[in-house]
């Protein structure tokens, strides 16, 4: 039970359920951001096209209801790929500072094959090396 805890914790916080928390409430978020916009700027626009006798702006304003909604999603989803691609760039800088690791491994000259770094002769063709 001890471990299943430990893998859980792992999983919630080191893993992609903690980044798709995050993005599920900055998503909202934004999502009111711009409909808020879409509510100031595009719906005026959309309430001066003229009216039918009903009084409703007829198969028209449906269409341009619809780009309205259009450009709330590309509005929404062009903010959330800003924010991911800030949020990667700062983690790959981030990678860029923690130290590469002492290679364990190097080629054989002659037959090209890996073998240990520390090794004096290749394993596979028995020629020696030079250290």
């Amino acid at each position: 039970m001890k471990k299943f805890l430990q893998e859980f914790k792992e999983f919630a916080i080191k893993g992609n359920a903690l980044d798709m928390a995050i993005g599920v409430v900055v998503g909202a978020a934004f999502g009111k951001v711009v409909t808020g916009i879409t509510e100031l700027f595009l719906n005026p626009i959309l309430e001066m096209l003229p009216t039918t006798e009903t009084g409703g702006t007829g198969w028209a304003g449906s269409i341009l209801s619809f780009v309205g909604i259009l450009v709330q999603f590309i509005l929404t989803m062009l903010v959330l790929f800003i924010i991911v691609k800030s949020v990667n760039k700062i983690r790959s800088v981030a990678k860029k500072d923690e130290p590469e690791a002492a290679p364990t491994t190097k080629k054989c000259p002659f037959c090209l094959s890996e073998i240990d770094i520390a090794a004096t002769r290749c394993p596979h063709c028995t020629s020696e090396l030079k250290q």
